[in-house]
């Protein structure tokens, strides 16, 4: 019974964890004010993000992206397990990821704004 209590002491913090990340919205339904779609299809979809300074979003997941940043700015982002990471992007730089879950915050002085190439999860690939 002990051994029980032990597997359900440690199994059921990681489920509520993996749960809680199943039950994130996609960034366009979480935060409409940041995220526009700007196209769509079964393969991709490409966002327009726009923060201010100072804006903030809410727990959001994007799958594996692209990103191609369209204005200089420093943002402030807590990943899906609380990391908190500093990031200075660069008018022009590009930088790929795969899916995750985040908190944005732009956190420089000026306005942010990015293209983000979403990729689809397709499965395997099928010539």
């Amino acid at each position: 019974m002990k051994r029980l209590i032990a597997i359900v002491v440690l199994i059921l913090p990681v489920q509520m964890a993996l749960g809680d990340q199943h039950n994130v919205p996609d960034a366009v339904t979480a935060d409409p004010d940041h995220y526009t779609v700007e196209y769509e299809n079964d393969v991709i979809r490409v966002l327009r993000i726009k923060y201010g300074s100072g804006e903030t979003s809410t727990k959001h997941k994007h799958p594996a992206n692209c990103a191609i940043h369209l204005a200089s700015t420093t943002w402030s982002m807590v990943a899906g397990d609380g990391e908190v990471t500093e990031n200075t992007t660069e008018v022009g730089s590009v930088e790929c990821v795969d899916a995750e879950t985040h908190t944005p915050t732009n956190v420089g002085d000026g306005t942010g704004e990015l293209i983000l190439v979403e990729i689809k999860d397709k499965g395997e690939y099928q010539r």
